[in-house]
């Protein structure tokens, strides 16, 4: 039955990508703070594909604690729930996508629109040095740069493994960074079909101020990070254990 669901649910997502895309590209010709409401409703709609198909909803705790300015959103990187949610929950947000993503039709003319940060990640020492020259010019925007601490969607419970492009821009940007915690892969896990019904939970924690001194920030951000988010796994195993009693 979760394969049917989990079938059903993936034919729903690209169809309401599409359908959001075609309705929405009036903003396209808008000022780029529109852009959000598009953003805004295509998350609305796979949030609600996610809970009448798949049976999961989510919460979100600590988002009182973005700053309103430029900060840095550093995250944990599960599944592809976060990839939506956040620039749903965000402002005013930008991150970095594979270059070959803007050349989508459609699809790449909303990330332009956006002022996403477009980098060719085969060659990651240019690639870091784009980020940190745009990510300047977008911090001057008062936008937040959401990225992933570990650079890619990792397994629930693998070994962390935190790389040194989140110091690096921490350092060279100067503005706060917020660390988020989540448990989305318990419910929606990577390169898999089967979807988990449960609440995701997605935990903003208090920003780092600028300041800190690279590796001393990149340990403390991983303790941060990793011990609230084990702590919404085992909350997450916990309800799911409950459900199967």
């Amino acid at each position: 039955m979760q394969i049917v669901r989990s079938i059903l649910f993936n034919i729903a997502f690209y169809l309401n990508t599409l359908l959001q895309i075609l309705f929405y590209l009036p903003v396209l010709l808008l000022p780029r703070k529109y852009i959000w409401i598009a953003v805004r409703s295509w998350a609305a709609g796979n949030h609600f594909l996610l809970k009448w198909i798949c049976g999961i909803e989510h919460e979100v705790i600590g988002a009182d604690k973005i700053p309103a300015g430029a900060a840095i959103v550093a995250s944990k990187h599960q599944s592809a729930w976060e990839t939506f949610t956040m620039a749903a929950i965000l402002s005013d947000p930008t991150f970095v996508l594979k270059r070959e993503l803007q050349w989508i039709p459609l699809f790449g003319w909303y990330t332009a629109k956006a002022k996403l940060i477009p980098v060719n990640r085969g060659a990651r020492k240019a690639a870091l040095d784009q980020v940190t020259e745009v990510g300047h010019e977008r911090m001057k925007e008062n936008r937040q740069l959401i990225i992933y601490a570990e650079g890619t969607r990792r397994p629930v419970d693998a070994p962390p493994n935190y790389k040194y492009g989140v110091a690096y821009l921490y350092e060279q940007l100067n503005v706060p960074c917020v660390p988020v915690a989540l448990n989305s892969g318990l419910y929606w896990p990577r390169r898999s079909l089967r979807f988990q019904p449960g609440k995701v939970r997605i935990e903003f924690l208090d920003p780092i101020q600028p300041g800190m001194e690279k590796t001393a920030f990149l340990e403390h951000l991983e303790m941060k990070i990793e011990t609230a988010t084990n702590r919404l796994l085992a909350q997450g195993r916990e309800e799911i254990a409950r459900t199967r009693t």
